[in-house]
């Protein structure tokens, strides 16, 4: 089917639109965070405000738990939700429909209807203001939507490779290590993209279970930085820019898988 030029171009235009409509936010925060801050300033470029920035909000402090925790999750959400979703795309067990539907309540409940529950239950652990209380539960929020990603990826895949590694000899860990997990690389890079964008952009949950405020991730530190330290929307927007940086570069490195993972999963669906 061919589509005419006007088709084209009422496509184009829409597109450009869309890409203006989500680019000038961005742009706006570029350009502001690299303007003067004091008031009379000469006009120009001062990049000083990222120093300065990080200097006063003790942004290096909030980045490294941010790194530390997203690494975390990511890590151990990718693995757990791999092998879930292998187990209920290729097993056949006694359970496996219904304990699937179960787990997948997990999309349904939203996080800011258990927090507060969470926050009394790590309280009576002692796991208040830890790493442990950053990163397993958002592994657990994670892992229903990575299990259901990874399910429909698995039921995919060619029953003749498997059935084929098999007759070699190969058991569930060797055809889900070695082979059936490289070939799912596109799958696996998108679910590590968007856990690392859900990790890294998560407020409540550091909030309600860091009360001390010794582990703040680097999107409270901002808060905190916009409310305690400066009012000046130039050393905000180079703030802003900082925090944002590691997600750009991660997507950046991930972008073609990323792609081919979301086409794929769009055809496949």
């Amino acid at each position: 089917m061919r589509t005419s030029r006007a088709e084209r171009t009422t496509t184009y235009v829409v597109l450009v639109l869309a890409a203006m409509l989500a680019l000038y936010p961005i742009g706006l925060i570029l350009v502001k965070a690299v303007q003067p801050d004091a008031i009379g300033a000469a006009s120009g470029v001062d990049l000083g405000n990222f120093a300065e920035a990080w200097d006063q909000g003790e942004f290096g402090s909030y980045l490294r738990t941010s790194v530390i925790v997203t690494a975390c999750v990511v890590v151990g959400a990718t693995l757990l939700s791999s092998l879930a979703g292998y187990a209920f795309g290729t097993m056949r067990f006694r359970g496996s429909t219904a304990l699937f539907y179960l787990l997948l309540l997990g999309l349904m409940v939203p996080s800011e209807a258990v927090v507060i529950p969470l926050y009394f239950q790590l309280r009576s652990v002692g796991l208040l203001d830890t790493y442990t209380a950053l990163v397993l539960p958002q592994i657990a929020q994670s892992l229903a939507f990575g299990t259901f990603w990874m399910r429909a990826y698995f039921r995919s895949t060619s029953r003749e490779v498997v059935e084929a590694a098999r007759l070699d000899g190969a058991g569930h860990l060797r055809i889900f290590w070695s082979i059936l997990l490289p070939m799912g690389r596109p799958a696996v890079t998108t679910m590590m993209v968007l856990f690392f964008m859900w990790t890294w952009n998560e407020f409540l949950l550091p909030l309600v279970v860091i009360p001390s405020g010794d582990l703040l991730t680097a999107p409270l530190g901002l808060a905190l930085f916009q409310g305690q330290y400066t009012a000046g929307t130039s050393l905000l927007a180079a703030g802003a820019v900082m925090v944002a940086f590691p997600v750009v570069v991660f997507y950046l490195f991930a972008q073609r898988h990323f792609i081919r993972g979301m086409v794929d999963g769009a055809t496949k669906g």
